[in-house]
């Protein structure tokens, strides 16, 4: 895998496209998925538009009776309890969907937290290193022998252009001696996103699985929980007035829209045979290059096979010691 691989394909969808317009004419029926953070934003469109294509969903939550409630009146959907940031129930949840259900077709890493203060979860890992990536890599293996019986499964992780920040700090990823900076964390963890699923591909690709990350765009969600107004100011996210300016009310995305890429990763025919890439606005996203804006395309540390590689070692030992 390279950056010469991050081509766009001319998907014929945009920036604007949503997750309905996507999967419009591919049926799910008979097919199974595992969406985690599925019962808010993005993660809920998500949930809600591949029930409607036919696929069984399951939605492990760290707060299921929240869950149930955002997903009611939804067909197709199933709650379960899991904690990313509890590796015991994380592996206890895999274990028994293993169990309940062989085949697993698609799963969709879709939770996170973004930029929160220094808290360590796990075997005393950084907070957002530890749920936007570690517990989903031992989700995934987990998972692993569902996703080989599918024989045709993808695996989609919830990048952002917020790799951009940051590739992985390889010397010190938790913070241990390190200051904390809660955006270089967030970036370093969208970057692990990135690599992983560059790494499940190399990994996978013979047995069927293929693997894509993704960036959905800028949402309001609840994923700006822990940033105060004044900062999303200062971002020029919002206006002093909690109003919101004109280019972030043309730029940013709906939820609807904000989970095209993900459900396109997940469903498109155009996919086939191709992974490892990360993709944005539906689409296979461009290598970066000097010409590149400060949000957009993949910057080369998240297309390099030597770091995928990297960084599967080390997140197996965490998890080994965990």
């Amino acid at each position: 895998m390279a950056a010469r691989d991050q081509i766009p394909l001319g998907s014929g969808f945009h920036a604007k496209s949503t997750a309905r317009e996507v999967v419009a004419g591919i049926g799910l029926a008979g097919k199974n998925a595992v969406v985690t953070g599925g019962y808010s934003g993005i993660g809920l469109e998500t949930v809600r538009t591949l029930a409607e294509a036919g696929a069984k969903v399951t939605v492990p939550a760290r707060r299921p009776e929240a869950a149930q409630a955002a997903l009611a009146g939804i067909s197709g959907v199933t709650v379960a309890a899991m904690d990313l940031a509890d590796l015991a129930s994380v592996r206890r949840f895999a274990q028994e969907h293993v169990a309940a259900t062989p085949k697993l077709h698609l799963l969709i890493n879709n939770a996170g937290i973004m930029a929160c203060p220094l808290a360590r979860v796990g075997a005393g890992w950084e907070s957002q290193f530890g749920t936007n990536h570690l517990g989903h890599f031992g989700l995934y293996q987990g998972l692993l022998p569902s996703l080989r019986a599918a024989n045709g499964a993808r695996v989609v992780a919830l990048s952002s252009t917020g790799h951009i920040l940051s590739d992985v700090i390889w010397e010190d990823p938790n913070y241990q001696s390190r200051k904390y900076d809660k955006w270089e964390a967030y970036g370093q963890s969208k970057s692990s996103n990135a690599l992983f699923a560059l790494g499940v591909d190399l990994r996978e690709r013979g047995n069927g699985i293929r693997a894509f990350s993704v960036h959905p765009g800028g949402i309001f969600t609840n994923l700006q929980r822990h940033l105060p107004d004044e900062e999303m100011v200062v971002l020029g996210w919002k206006n002093p007035d909690g109003t919101l300016p004109e280019r972030i009310k043309a730029s940013f995305k709906t939820p609807e829209q904000g989970a095209s890429t993900t459900v396109w990763a997940a469903t498109s025919p155009m996919l086939e045979g191709k992974g490892g890439v990360y993709c944005e606005d539906c689409d296979i996203a461009k290598a970066a290059t000097p010409a590149s804006q400060r949000f957009e395309h993949a910057r080369e540390w998240i297309s390099d096979d030597a770091r995928a590689e990297k960084l599967w070692a080390m997140s197996d030992t965490f998890l080994a010691n965990a």
